[in-house]
């Protein structure tokens, strides 16, 4: 073998392990981004992975906090937007609007939002148009049905208050329907405005001076992030408190009616596999609640005493002992 030769053969072994090595590279998974993430989303993260998306080896999740600020929501937001990520999911209208003030490109999946319409999230709902689609809570007489369900149970209330956030859109729509149900049910209503968990102190001692006979608890997300401390003050009061989603009655709230939220989280995991694919979010409609249900906890009931009727107990889709 001459020098030439040699030297061609070296090349030649040299380069097979690149090339070996270029064949066996794995394929890009996509990325999701995730805003706040926490255990509401485990009935998104386990719908992805019955679809076949796996953490870690056929789908990547990037997270980022905020606990429901709005500042953080929109540095969140945009973090996730400038890795890229192929897709942002958000939970409720606050981290939603965030994402897309930050990006008109990157598919944002919302989950549980207010009105997308008015929030200007979507064009319409049977056609979102732009980058957002998704699902929302949006039922026009879901808030007078909550006011009708207090009074089934609590006969003699009549003063209702709202624990609200201004910063949410979506909570001064509620806001409007609960002021106009509230008289025609012999009601009169307040609210009490915390627009952060500094606020909430605040919020308490208003409440404390009010003294309704019951608290209307919304799912915005700062709110939420703070739950345990509204529910354990609204305990220590012997305040009854009307929730909107199962997971606040069985952490110890007294009621809740609204959507089911694991199924919302798993509807949203669908509208995530179907842009993962390659379907733009434009062309899929935003989605509303189907069913919703009546959860009560009797154990909770007790303490405050509260006295759930029979009825009320045969009519709830769950009661908690």
């Amino acid at each position: 073998m001459n020098r030439r030769e040699l030297i061609a053969l070296l090349a030649g072994a040299a380069a097979a392990p690149g090339a070996a090595r270029a064949q066996q590279r794995p394929r890009k998974i996509p990325r999701l981004g995730i805003v706040d993430d926490g255990a509401i989303w485990k009935p998104f993260r386990d719908a992805l992975r019955d679809a076949g998306y796996v953490d870690g080896q056929t789908i990547a999740f990037e997270t980022r906090v905020a606990d429901g600020d709005p500042e953080r929501l929109t540095a969140a937001a945009a973090e996730l937007a400038q890795l890229p990520v192929d897709l942002i999911a958000t939970y409720g209208t606050p981290a939603s609007r965030a994402a897309k003030a930050v990006t008109s490109t990157v598919p944002i999946v919302m989950i549980a939002v207010g009105d997308p319409v008015a929030d200007g999230l979507v064009q319409s709902l049977a056609r979102p148009g732009g980058n957002v689609t998704g699902n929302t809570i949006l039922s026009p007489e879901l808030a007078p049905k909550r006011l009708q369900l207090v009074k089934a149970i609590l006969p003699s209330a009549s003063r209702a208050a709202l624990l609200w956030n201004p910063d949410n859109v979506s909570n001064g729509v509620i806001l409007e329907q609960l002021r106009t149900a509230a008289p025609g049910l012999g009601l009169q209503f307040t609210a009490v405005e915390a627009r952060t968990g500094n606020d909430l102190d605040g919020a308490f001692a208003a409440l404390v001076r009010e003294r309704p006979d019951v608290v209307l608890v919304t799912n915005d997300a700062v709110h939420q992030s703070r739950i345990h401390k509204i529910i354990g003050f609204l305990f220590q009061q012997g305040l009854p408190a009307m929730f909107q989603n199962r997971d606040n009655v069985a952490a110890g709230g007294l009621m809740a009616y609204g959507a089911s939220f694991p199924e919302m989280f798993q509807q949203a995991a669908f509208f995530a596999q179907k842009i993962l694919q390659g379907a733009p979010p434009a062309d899929l409609p935003v989605q509303t609640p189907q069913r919703f249900q009546l959860v009560v906890n009797l154990k909770t009931a007790k303490a405050i005493g509260v006295t759930i009727s029979e009825a009320i107990q045969l009519q709830a889709d769950e009661v908690i002992e």
